[in-house]
């Protein structure tokens, strides 16, 4: 099976989203500028960027100040989201194979709707296939929300391959026990696991599934 995250591997909305956040921060009286909000939320829940914001701050925040962020999130994607360059192909490519395919997001189901509504490709996703971690209480880093997508269709981790473009993401799939493929361009730090491959565009995703499943089958052969 191949899970995908969401922001950053197939709808480009991460950068949108933490700039929101940012602007949350700055109104509170944490001064951070949007790329380093980038830097520290990118992957994250909003539960755990509320309260670094209010340690930062001093201030104590609305008890709502996630659904309210949410909403401001929902109600961009619905218009200015856009998909990763060479997600589309990509994604009917890996659909192609033949393989088992699911959505593993930290995004809320709302916000997911709404990215894959505006960039289309909710024509290629089935909705039961989409899976929230803020919806399960199911965040990354923590494995849960992987190891249930695998579950939904009785797959092994073992025999699962992740594609994350975060840290959060990528300690998420490890700690499950599935293969990670991080995408990141190449000249940016990335975390040192043993079996974590690095690619830094989507075109070499599928070339990279092609070659492990011809491994499994001279294997088996």
């Amino acid at each position: 099976m191949v899970i995908f995250d969401c922001d950053g591997v197939l709808v480009d909305g991460e950068y949108l989203s933490t700039c929101i956040m940012a602007q949350e921060a700055r109104k509170y009286g944490w001064n951070i500028t949007d790329e380093q909000a980038n830097k520290l939320f990118t992957g994250g829940e909003l539960a755990k960027i509320r309260d670094r914001i209010a340690h930062e701050s001093g201030k104590t925040l609305p008890d709502d100040w996630d659904m309210q962020v949410q909403n401001r999130i929902v109600t961009m994607m619905k218009t200015d989201a856009q998909t990763v360059d060479g997600a589309e192909d990509m994604l009917k490519a890996t659909l192609d194979l033949g393989l088992p395919v699911r959505i593993g997001s930290n995004s809320s189901m709302a916000e997911m709707d709404a990215k894959f509504s505006s960039t289309g490709l909710d024509q290629m996703l089935d909705e039961d296939r989409i899976h929230s971690g803020r919806d399960l209480n199911m965040p990354k880093p923590r494995p849960d929300l992987y190891l249930y997508a695998a579950e939904q269709d009785n797959i092994p981790p073992g025999n699962c391959i992740v594609l994350e473009d975060s840290d959060a993401g990528a300690e998420a799939a490890r700690r499950a026990g599935m293969a990670c493929v991080l995408l990141r361009d190449l000249s940016r730090p990335a975390p040192q696991w043993p079996g974590l491959i690095r690619i830094g565009h989507l075109s070499e995703f599928v070339p990279l599934l092609q070659r492990i499943r011809a491994k499994q089958k001279q294997a088996v052969a």
